[in-house]
């Protein structure tokens, strides 16, 4: 069963900064530390990446996910599901941005994960989280080091 965790960070930059980051999946491995190396394996018609496979740090081992992205409710949401994993069978999700309340954007980061192999849903969460707090604090730093 997979299991979904969700977390929110503000961050000092207008929605389209912090859009423009996550959107520019090629730089990840700059400032996203677990994220080792990305190949684009197709782009939409407009230029951006559909199709990713990451080489990631994860469980103490190296990784390989291919995610596919869905820009349908740009620049609102984007938002991602998996289609091949070798430790994963769901890496699913998606980041909302919202006008944070004194300026900035909110960020929401919803995340739902399913490991091949089976674990108690407590390790699971914490493992997901663990993902979405780093991934949250590396993207706010990299957004407000440019902003």
């Amino acid at each position: 069963m997979a299991e979904l965790a969700t977390e929110q960070t503000t961050v000092a930059a207008p929605r389209e900064r912090c859009y423009a980051v996550v959107t520019d999946i090629e730089r990840y491995p700059e400032w996203a530390a677990d994220i080792k190396q990305v190949t684009i394996d197709q782009r939409d018609d407009q230029g951006r990446p559909l199709l990713c496979t990451f080489r990631a740090a994860a469980f103490g081992r190296s990784t390989s996910y291919t995610l596919e992205y869905d820009y349908s409710d740009a620049p609102h949401v984007l938002a991602w599901r998996q289609t091949r994993g070798d430790i994963t069978t769901k890496l699913d999700g998606s980041y909302v941005f919202e006008p944070a309340v004194g300026g900035g954007t909110e960020i929401t980061y919803h995340l739902e994960v399913e490991l091949r192999v089976p674990i108690p849903g407590f390790i699971k969460l914490r493992a997901a989280s663990r993902i979405m707090s780093t991934a949250l604090r590396e993207l706010k730093a990299r957004v407000e080091s440019a902003a």
